[in-house]
């Protein structure tokens, strides 16, 4: 009887087991990647006043350079890269920015006049620019308080 137990213990263990510890559930989301924009020439951007806050003014979709990554909204969702025209992927929360820009940000400084910057000197200087405070000395705007930028 001993041996008749330990047998069909054994077998337990050697068939169900391993069977039980292969299943599994594998779940995939596919969410579509915003279509490419296409650039005659490296973009040039602008600070959007009171903030650290960079966008592109001179396409017709929202890009922005903050805290050494470029964000796009598209469809509903926000997609990030660390290049302006690839590389583009899902990001699941709002940009840390995203309360300090109004939604119609072209129309409400559709007067205002650009400091345009080359995207690359941008890239470059964000970080000093934001803790030496240079766009409040430049245009006399203190930034909004921001949080920290998102994790690398």
């Amino acid at each position: 009887m001993k041996k008749l137990i330990f047998k069909i213990l054994f077998l337990t263990l050697v068939v169900f087991v391993p069977v039980s510890a292969m299943a599994g559930v594998i779940v995939r989301v596919n969410i579509p990647l915003p279509p490419p924009i296409i650039f005659p020439a490296p973009p040039q951007v602008a600070v959007i006043p009171g903030t650290n806050v960079y966008a592109v003014p001179d396409v017709k979709d929202d890009i922005f350079f903050y805290g050494g990554w470029w964000w796009r909204p598209w469809e509903g969702r926000w997609y990030r890269s660390h290049y302006y025209d690839r590389g583009w992927v899902y990001y699941r929360h709002l940009p840390p920015f995203n309360r300090y820009v109004l939604p119609g940000w072209r129309d409400h400084y559709r007067d205002y006049r650009w400091d345009r910057i080359h995207h690359q000197e941008a890239v470059r200087n964000w970080r000093a620019w934001e803790r030496d405070r240079h766009w409040e000395r430049v245009h006399g705007v203190p930034p909004r308080p921001g949080p920290p930028p998102p994790p690398r």
